[in-house]
């Protein structure tokens, strides 16, 4: 599955502030970092409640920005960990096949537990929100990556 379209966001987070920052393909937080190629950035500067996502995002893949965006995102903290529920909504008249992944980093930006967390899948219908939840493996957990890809229609299962 080399071909994947694929979104990025990105956050930090500081008692109930949230700071998503854009993700680009080498440069993460403070550090280095390697990121597949195809991954794309959503980023933003201060999102207070209420305000609308799209005018904060930097999308760096048209054609899947053109399929879904980010319609909510909620955290809070829950015996010290780090719970979140993103809302992703589909502006495409069909079915959506995609997958998400949650990277998880402490407060000097290394990955904490690499590699345990699985893909997940999720489709999207016409026009539907879904909902996106994490929950930090750790109380140690400073920010959070979540990448979106879309699934090619020649590796659906029927």
């Amino acid at each position: 599955m080399k071909n994947m379209n694929m979104i990025s966001i990105s956050a930090i987070t500081s008692g109930s502030t949230l700071l998503v920052v854009a993700l680009t393909t080498t440069l993460l937080l403070s550090g280095c970092k390697n990121v597949p190629p195809m991954t794309s950035g959503i980023g933003s500067e201060q999102i207070a409640p209420g305000q609308k996502y799209s005018q904060y995002l930097q999308v760096h893949n048209a054609e899947l920005s053109k399929k879904l965006h980010i319609s909510d995102i909620r955290t809070r903290t829950h015996n010290d960990l780090l719970e979140l529920n993103l809302s992703l909504t589909s502006t495409y008249e069909k079915t959506l096949k995609l997958q998400y992944q949650f990277t998880w980093f402490d407060k000097e930006g290394f990955v904490i537990e690499a590699g345990k967390s699985p893909w997940k899948p999720l489709n999207l219908h016409g026009m539907q929100t879904a909902i996106v939840p994490g929950l930090a493996p750790t109380p140690r957990v400073a920010s959070y990556s979540l990448y979106v890809r879309e699934i090619p229609e020649k590796f659906f299962r029927y």
